[in-house]
């Protein structure tokens, strides 16, 4: 290991005004950073086979959102959209990071769009990977929600409650994922669904990144199943941004197909990296 490579935390466990945030980080820590920042019932290992092809040029952040993963799952907090968001940019902070992409899958690319609203400083460019620009581009689940007295849920249950993340029936879902939404409370998965609804009713992404002027790719697996794909053209009201539909891919490119979302990211990349500091 070289002197610039990133020391794996003995502890990944950042506590944040009592809010523990698990830290995964990856690549040389000299590099330009770029935060991958998950969705909702989801964790920072849903990135875990794209990363690899990510750390040739980039210190990569992953980051649980409270609630998910391997972070604190408090029943007495906030999972409101600005709320999750201002501990990213705290976690940043606190791992010394100045400037840095931002990364967001489904519902993680509104986090990414409400921590470029607070930090503009910290934040240099954008890429949303399958976030649905409005409420009006949901398509509505055809199989019942898990009630809170199915708590924890089976693997059945859990595989039918994401089927639609992914652009086949029949896709083999990984064990880990699987295990990481049975270790949420039903309150947070509740809490942060209802959070991203909250955040788009109150404004759609394009008209909040439109003020933002930052650089902007949206990547669409076209055949997504929770989200129109043909609703990524409403981002092309956000000057200069890039649009690029992936075919043959549903709602989680990163996990269909990470080559060629890699490559999608890492052209981004390099048009619009900001050397860390």
């Amino acid at each position: 290991m070289t002197s610039h490579d990133v020391q794996p935390a003995e502890d990944p466990t950042l506590s944040l005004n009592d809010d523990d945030l698990h830290v995964c980080q990856d690549g040389p820590s000299d590099s330009p950073a770029l935060l991958l920042i998950h969705g909702s019932a989801s964790s920072t290992r849903s990135w875990d086979a794209i990363v690899p092809m990510l750390t040739g040029s980039h210190r990569v952040i992953r980051i649980d959102l409270l609630g998910h993963g391997r972070s604190a799952k408090p029943s007495d907090r906030s999972y409101a959209l600005p709320d999750q968001a201002r501990r990213v940019g705290a976690a940043l902070d606190r791992l010394g990071v100045r400037h840095a992409m931002v990364v967001g899958h489904s519902s993680g690319g509104a986090v990414a769009t409400a921590l470029a609203e607070q930090r503009p400083d910290l934040v240099t460019a954008l890429a949303l990977i399958n976030t649905g620009p409005s409420l009006d581009a949901f398509i509505a689940p055809q199989s019942a929600a898990i009630s809170p007295s199915q708590w924890p849920p089976t693997d059945e249950q859990l595989r039918q409650f994401a089927s639609t993340g992914f652009s086949r029936a029949g896709y083999l879902i990984p064990q880990e994922l699987l295990d990481e939404v049975r270790c949420m409370t039903f309150h947070t998965l509740t809490a942060t669904m209802q959070a991203t609804r909250e955040y788009l009713e109150q404004q759609p992404l394009p008209d909040r990144l439109q003020a933002l002027g930052k650089p902007l790719l949206v990547i669409f697996g076209q055949d997504d199943r929770r989200w129109r794909s043909s609703s990524a053209a409403d981002y092309r009201v956000v000057p200069g941004v890039k649009v690029e539909m992936l075919p043959g891919l549903g709602h989680s490119p990163i996990l269909e197909d990470p080559p060629r979302t890699a490559a999608s990211l890492l052209a981004f990349t390099a048009a619009h990296t900001v050397q860390a500091l």
